[in-house]
């Protein structure tokens, strides 16, 4: 079993890995830092530790208005080569265990561009997901959640912005 920490962005689900996530937080001020790339929503004072904010959404460049309940999910340094950094995702819905069985992994041969930071397809029984769509917080009720490689992604924005 994978414990998995599941999230909205978007009309989509998605999910990361439990040991990624330090702690989840109410969305709180934010102040904006002049000429910083789009995707960074700032910094923020998180019990005196000043944490770092990227807007998960614009990162992967997911279409859609922020939710009503976004949250921030602040990771472990272990995932940010030591930095305090939190994600905006629109709403965390739950922590949920997931078999090994109903993850479809990502072929990385195939996969590109957004796809090549998604680990796998989690899919979900019909009925968990309509007791989602029963309390409004599930999105489509396809049944799938993509599973997203956060330290993929952050270790291709290092990269990225190194000359």
């Amino acid at each position: 079993m994978i414990d998995v920490v599941e999230f909205g962005l978007g009309q989509e689900l998605y999910a990361m890995d439990i040991q990624l996530a330090r702690e989840i937080v109410e969305m709180m001020p934010i102040t904006h830092i002049p000429r910083s790339p789009d995707y960074i929503a700032g910094i923020m004072n998180l019990r005196g530790e000043i944490t770092t904010v990227i807007d998960l959404k614009r990162l992967i460049q997911i279409q859609g208005t922020p939710g009503s309940s976004q949250k921030i999910i602040v990771l472990v340094a272990e995932a940010t080569g030591g930095s305090n950094l939190g994600i905006i995702v629109d709403d965390v819905h739950s922590v949920i265990q997931v078999a090994e069985s109903d993850i479809e992994l990502m072929d990385e041969g195939i996969s590109s561009g957004v796809h090549a930071f998604v680990k796998g397809i989690i899919k979900v029984a019909k009925a968990e997901d309509d007791r989602k769509r029963a309390d409004g917080k599930g999105q489509q009720g396809t049944g799938l959640i993509l599973w997203i490689d956060i330290k993929k992604i952050l270790e291709d924005l290092v990269r990225r912005s190194q000359p």
